[in-house]
């Protein structure tokens, strides 16, 4: 019955996103524009953008494809039952891969719909946005949950053909489709991060700082590729990064469930009981759904508000959905995880710890980045003694940021400890994550917002109704740092339990070897281990800000060459090679992002192999604690350099051209990749890590250890 409800659930999100679609669609183009020759500049602009954003993932999901086929070879040659897993990994890979897609081309038909749909009213515009983001979150959630239930189904169908596997083993395969989507979205993050920052970083410091002339200036050659950046990094890559937690984040659950499962006497085992995360994701679809009935916006001051108030409902919904959901599934039933007793109000304990964390993380993220708020104020006011100052204050900012949402996963990860044991930490993670397909729908809403304001401009439709985009890009860009702020802490809580996954998985095999496994945090091997894992955010971070920088570099020098060479460029009588802009943040993001990839997936490969279960358990939680601060004060001061100078732009301090709006866009060009690159990337550096070694908890647990074998 749980796996019909999981499977239904999942069909319905699909048939929403594809009514939304069929909505948006139907939006005409001709309708709002002032004009046929309007009608022609706006198509012309959005299919630029949308043959740049697919040329991109084309190429892109070329070169993943080759990665993801030797990946699998290795999981099919090396861990037990490996072929069965490497083909659930292709599975969640792919999947994956069609979300990135699904979101990409409905953000590239909504963009200019939603700046047509401005000419008609504000309530329309945020219509066409928002119905927009709500395929991508409906139909990635969707994707998500009926893709586990389908290859858990497959797993399950093999039993009956006379092949031996315990129900560990079963959920240690299913793990394999989170591997997957979390892999495609490691390169999807950092390289669609790259692409966007290049191109934008190009874009302001040469047209809006060296030139003077507006944001979306059709003038500037790097403005097609601006735009498609923001679809690649924020629509395809945020897609795939949250795709990766709800897989990952019910793996965990069902590999440690599955452990209690094994050792309950088999009268008292309750297939319910083990399948229960998979109702979570159901569940979250219908309050998601629910709470879409709640939002409109009427005026511009609202649309901030009616965002943030579908997130709030959707948490709300599923708190009083899940309690009685809980004690249906579980009933009396009950099961031993270590040496806590796991019940139905220990499970709801856990879930809601998990929900109300998120949503508070959320609202932390939003006074931190908001300029409706204190801190953001306080940076933009120190714009008025130069970027150095800016810089200064917004660092400040980023790094105090950090502290409310720590406190807030470490409570959360004790209730859940102390309810469910470490079952109970994985079921945070999922109910976090429980309103993704309502987080994802605003998430996606801003970068096609963002579009739609730079379409406007670029078709020239007037002050008016560039004002319209304004306001919907301006609460897009306050929902998307929330948006970011969310996935943070997912991602923490998600790499929490397939920690806590991996730890029972090796103990369970190590057991069988009469081996235990100590993680005393003196002994040598742990401490060496939590030392390698802390340095390791950083590195990556290095790494993917430089390569920004790389292609940023060619990108601010193709624009100066533009504007000195294309006669009447300025002046606005030569169109800009927008073409050669957007060839130049593909080349170089698809080159970039195989360095920092291969440090994600080779260093827990190299260090379970050669040094075992003991030492890599030391380079997850090291790599954990620091990413997750890291990544919380990056995108959260990228964010407030973002909003100062948008604060500034409303008419405060001297407004747009002043000396304080010149050193609030150094800033926010400084921030653009913290915020959108690096930031966002640690998510997936954390979680990667973690699931590889669940993947191979088994092999790393019998056979690691290789070099220190040499010194025994």
């Amino acid at each position: 019955m749980i796996i019909g409800l999981v499977i239904g659930t999942g069909i319905l999100a699909l048939l929403v996103a594809i009514v939304f679609r069929q909505r948006v669609i139907s939006v005409r183009i001709e309708d709002g524009a002032a004009s046929a020759e309007e009608v022609s500049r706006l198509k012309e602009i959005s299919d630029a953008i949308a043959e740049g954003a697919m040329a991109f993932l084309s190429r892109e999901y070329r070169v993943l494809t080759i990665f993801m086929l030797l990946f699998a070879v290795l999981i099919g040659f090396t861990v037990d039952h490996g072929m069965y897993t490497a083909l659930s990994f292709l599975i969640g890979a792919a999947t994956s891969v069609a979300s990135g897609f699904i979101g990409m081309k409905i953000a590239t038909k909504g963009n200019v719909r939603t700046a047509s749909a401005a000419r008609q009213g504000i309530t329309k515009a945020f219509r066409v946005a928002f119905e927009s983001g709500a395929v991508m979150g409906f139909g990635l959630t969707g994707l998500a949950v009926l893709g586990l239930v389908l290859v858990y189904m497959g797993i399950d169908f093999l039993l009956p053909l006379g092949i031996d596997m315990t129900r560990e083993i079963q959920m240690e395969i299913l793990s394999g489709f989170g591997l997957g989507g979390s892999s495609v979205a490691l390169f999807g993050r950092v390289g669609g991060g790259i692409y966007t920052k290049a191109a934008d970083v190009g874009a302001d410091l040469v047209g809006k700082v060296e030139a003077g002339i507006p944001e979306d200036d059709p003038r500037n050659p790097a403005v097609i590729a601006d735009n498609v950046g923001d679809n690649v990094g924020d629509i395809a890559g945020m897609g795939a990064d949250l795709f990766g937690s709800v897989a990952e984040s019910t793996c965990a659950a069902l590999v440690i469930g599955a452990a209690a499962y094994a050792a309950t006497p088999e009268a008292s085992q309750n297939m319910g009981v083990l399948l229960f995360p998979m109702l979570v994701n159901a569940v979250g679809i219908v309050a998601s759904l629910i709470s879409l009935f709640f939002i409109n916006v009427k005026q511009e001051n609202k649309v901030e508000s009616a965002l943030k108030n579908a997130l709030i409902i959707s948490t709300v919904l599923m708190l009083a959905i899940l309690w009685p959901i809980t004690q249906w599934a579980f009933g009396s039933e009950s099961f031993v995880v270590g040496a806590v007793t796991v019940t139905a109000t220990g499970v709801f304990a856990a879930l809601a710890a998990g929900l109300i964390a998120g949503l508070l993380i959320g609202l932390v993220t939003e006074f931190f980045t908001s300029h409706a708020y204190k801190p953001v104020r306080e940076v933009a006011d120190a714009s008025k003694t130069g970027s150095a100052t800016n810089i200064i204050y917004g660092l400040a900012l980023g790094y105090n940021s950090a502290v409310v949402p720590m406190l807030l996963i470490a409570i959360s990860v004790v209730v859940g400890f102390m309810s469910a044991g470490m079952y109970g930490i994985a079921l945070t993670a999922i109910g976090m994550l429980g309103t993704i397909a309502v987080g994802l729908t605003i998430d996606a809403y801003g970068p096609t917002s963002d579009n739609a304001g730079g379409i406007a401009e670029m078709a020239e439709m007037g002050k008016d109704i560039r004002k319209r985009t304004d306001a919907l890009d301006a609460a897009g860009n306050t929902t998307a740092a929330i948006g970011k702020g969310f996935a943070i802490g997912s991602a923490a809580l998600t790499s929490l339990a397939l920690t806590s996954a991996f730890l029972t998985r090796a103990q369970g095999v190590l057991a069988t070897q009469g081996k235990t496994l100590d993680l005393n945090i003196t002994d040598p091997q742990v401490l060496a281990g939590l030392l390698l894992g802390g340095a390791l955010p950083f590195a990556f971070s290095a790494m993917t800000m430089k390569s920004v920088g790389k292609a940023a570099f060619d990108m601010i020098e193709e624009v100066r060459r533009q504007f000195k060479t294309i006669p009447g460029l300025m002046e606005g009588k030569a169109r800009a090679d927008y073409a050669k802009c957007v060839d130049i943040s593909t080349r170089a993001s698809i080159r970039e992002m195989i360095a920092p990839g291969l440090l994600v997936i080779v260093t827990p490969l190299l260090v379970g192999f050669l040094f075992g279960p003991q030492m890599l358990a030391g380079l997850l939680i090291g790599a954990l604690v620091v990413g997750v601060m890291l990544a919380i004060s990056m995108a959260n001061s990228g964010g407030a350099w973002d909003n100062a100078k948008k604060y500034i732009e409303t008419g405060v301090h001297g407004g747009k051209g002043s000396d304080t709006h010149k050193a609030a866009v150094v800033g926010d060009t400084v921030g653009d990749p913290f915020k959108d690159t690096s930031g966002p990337s640690l998510n997936i550096l954390i979680k990667l890590m973690a699931i590889i070694s669940l993947v191979f908890a088994g092999v790393f647990a019998a056979k690691g250890g290789m070099l220190l074998s040499l010194f025994q």
